[in-house]
């Protein structure tokens, strides 16, 4: 009788996991996120229809367990580097990244609309490296220094948004880490090209060679303000690909980071 309870159970658990790895089947789908278009519906969704199956499955099993002796147990996915690591880090890292997230969609956004290049070289600027007078200071002028990096600058935003990735690992890279690396390396590379040609269209650096299809032609404004825009969509579709990695599993007492 016991086997055949078992047995019931088996076909059970397979059915929801199947279930399962359908809907997140679903969900790899998104890879061309519409900025500012944020899909709570969905999400919300998807995470109700995997927790009620997860809810079914667990209650079979306790009940089984309860009659016919322990078989085994359901766990949650465990944490690479443990909650109190994990906690730790979310509060670290997530400000920077939630205000670097509220500037990219509002402040630069209006930048970019605007042609304003003085304003978006400054947002992405990199605090100045340290000089012999910060030698001097209490913390070495790390506190003036970090202040003096842009709103959305690789060292405020972008290196906390690789450093969180990393806490999903341990001794390997994980899926989740590699997954929120890629769109961190994808949004670096973005950055700096929007760094690049708000500089050219000050007149502060040349095109060199092969830039963007133009050869060794210097672009003029109205073509780097053109290309600029598109950046910026290519940045917020990696952005938001990243906040969906993030969120993917993230234990449900820590907020879901925000899409923009």
């Amino acid at each position: 009788m016991k086997l055949f309870v078992v047995y019931l159970v088996s076909l059970f658990v397979t059915a929801s996991s199947f279930s399962c790895e359908s809907q997140h089947r679903q969900q790899q789908r998104f890879h061309h996120v519409v900025l500012f278009q944020t899909s709570k519906r969905e999400e919300f969704d998807a995470h109700t229809s995997t927790t009620r199956s997860r809810f079914l499955t667990q209650a079979v099993i306790t009940s089984v367990a309860a009659s016919t002796g322990p078989i085994f147990l359901f766990q949650e996915p465990a944490l690479a580097r443990g909650r109190a690591t994990l906690e730790f880090a979310y509060d670290k890292y997530t400000p920077r990244i939630m205000a670097g997230g509220s500037f990219y969609k509002s402040q630069l956004k209006n930048m970019i609309a605007g042609n304003d290049f003085a304003g978006i070289k400054s947002a992405l600027a990199e605090p100045p490296k340290k000089s012999k007078e910060d030698r001097a200071k209490v913390d070495g002028g790390v506190t003036e220094r970090a202040s003096q990096a842009g709103q959305f600058s690789d060292s405020r935003v972008i290196v906390a948004m690789d450093l969180f990735a990393s806490q999903f690992s341990d001794n390997s890279i994980s899926p989740k880490t590699k997954a929120m690396k890629k769109e961190v390396d994808e949004l670096r590379s973005i950055v700096q090209t929007m760094d690049s040609l708000a500089k050219q269209a000050l007149g502060e650096e040349s095109a060199g060679g092969g830039f963007f299809g133009l050869g060794k032609k210097q672009p003029n404004k109205s073509e780097i303000s053109q290309k600029m825009k598109e950046l910026y969509i290519e940045g917020g579709t990696a952005w938001n690909r990243y906040v969906f990695a993030a969120n993917d599993g993230l234990p449900v007492t820590f907020n879901k980071l925000p899409y923009l």
